[in-house]
């Protein structure tokens, strides 16, 4: 690895946050400086993608496995090893990273894997929350396709050391560079049939299958597995889009190789990283991306079990969910129970409006969607570190919203208001 060196920049990845309103306002804040675009992470998925492919390229981008390898160990896998080397595929070069540790046969339950990264000394908690994201899109599928549940089900090959590494490893290599967004090309899965713990079956596997639910596929007659079931959860649980590249500037290219040798092509996983270009959206400060919009119709569903199945929808990747009043026939008030999802998510968007309402049909439509280039930033006050998004707008002016959860739990520990939170993380940020 000695023939580049990497730089370490840590950033807060997926953010949420609220605060600002007008240009005479004075905690708007003029941009004429140059403008800090969002940090997009392009996967291109020509030849597929799995676990070790991601954590390469990542770590070609820059990403320090030292580091990484430090995190992954404090999870409680002290003889745990990982290495990169640089390979070469069809006469490209690419990282190949191998992850070695003892032998094990252990088969972990999903709240095994959340003890062993919650207790993780060396994970933050953003590294945290990504990485148990990304074994729920594991866990959903697993107990899908076996018919039991998320408590019961088990991992196999996911549940391996050298998968729990690739999964927190990408988590964390996600802090170092940066990242804030990702998109991603249609994925190939390949042909043919491939042997696991249950047996032979055919390509993609049944778990890799279901987790690619609503993601574009680009066909393949590769007989192999291209894409396996740790790299298509990464890909479910971070990419907002699937499609061409969008406007960015590249910055840096990572290239990670897969374990065998393809025919005709090169078994990589390119990774473009830079920042999306201003104009991306057609207005200056404005991106563009498409969304699905799912409503129903409801009368007979209670506001308890409506509010419950919101609460699931936005923690299965929803964007927004809300409830317009509307008369139905017979003259009976009900409810249009509207969502706003990424492609990706409609199939598990609709199951849970179907299982957890009495809704028996769903209307579904494509959008575009206009929005504000936005960034995360962690503001240190003196009460504590509290998260928060930046907004440029098409003025050039930037606009501060706080994280609620944070100035609540600060404002608690403090014995102060969420008011005197905001308002001095306001001004920290001010001066800043």
């Amino acid at each position: 690895m000695a023939e580049r060196e990497y730089t370490n920049t840590t950033k807060t990845f997926n953010a949420k946050a609220v605060i600002r309103q007008t240009s005479h306002d004075p905690t708007f804040r003029n941009c004429s400086k140059a403008r800090k675009m969002p940090r997009i992470a392009y996967f291109d998925c020509l030849s597929g993608i799995s676990g070790d492919m991601t954590l390469g390229a990542l770590v070609d981008l820059g990403a320090d496995v030292t580091a990484i390898e430090a995190a992954v160990r404090s999870m409680g896998l002290p003889e745990l090893s990982i290495t990169a080397e640089i390979v070469k595929k069809c006469g490209f070069r690419a990282i190949h990273v191998k992850v070695g540790h003892p032998d094990e046969h252990a088969h972990r339950h999903l709240h095994h894997i959340h003890e062993m990264i919650d207790r993780a000394t060396e994970v933050d908690e953003t590294a945290k929350d990504l990485a148990k994201k990304i074994f729920q899109e594991v866990a959903v599928a697993e107990a899908k396709v076996h018919n039991s549940t998320l408590e019961k089900v088990h991992f196999h090959e996911v549940g391996a050391v050298d998968s729990i590494a690739d999964i927190v490893g990408t988590a964390v290599a996600f802090g170092i560079l940066g990242i804030e967004r990702v998109a991603a090309s249609p994925v190939p899965t390949g042909t043919g049939h491939i042997t696991i713990a249950h047996g032979r079956v055919s390509v993609p596997a049944p778990a890799t299958a279901d987790i690619l639910r609503g993601v574009p596929i680009a066909p393949s007659d590769i007989e192999a597995e291209l894409t396996t079931p740790t790299g298509a959860a990464i890909l479910k649980a971070t990419s907002e889009s699937f499609g061409a590249m969008p406007g960015m500037t590249i910055q840096s290219i990572g290239y990670g190789a897969g374990t065998r040798d393809l025919p005709g092509q090169a078994n990589v996983l390119r990774v473009l990283l830079g920042e999306l270009t201003e104009n991306h959206g057609g207005i200056a400060g404005v991106e563009a991306d498409r969304a699905v919009v799912l409503e129903t119709n409801i009368d007979d569903s209670t506001a308890e079990q409506l509010a419950d199945c919101a609460e699931r929808l936005l923690a299965a990747g929803a964007l927004d969910v809300f409830q317009t009043p509307c008369t139905m026939k017979k003259g009976r008030a009900g409810i249009v129970f509207s969502v706003i999802a990424p492609p990706s998510r409609v199939g598990l968007i609709e199951q849970i409006i179907f299982q957890h309402t009495s809704s028996i049909g769903i209307r579904r439509h494509s959008v575009d969607r206009h929005k504000l280039i936005r960034r995360s930033e962690t503001i240190e006050t003196k009460y504590g570190p509290v998260r928060g998004k930046v907004m440029t707008l098409p003025s050039g002016q930037t606009r501060l919203t706080i994280e609620d959860d944070d100035a609540r739990a600060l404002a608690s520990a403090n014995q102060t208001t969420t008011t005197e939170i905001r308002r001095e993380a306001t001004q920290v940020w001010m001066q800043s």
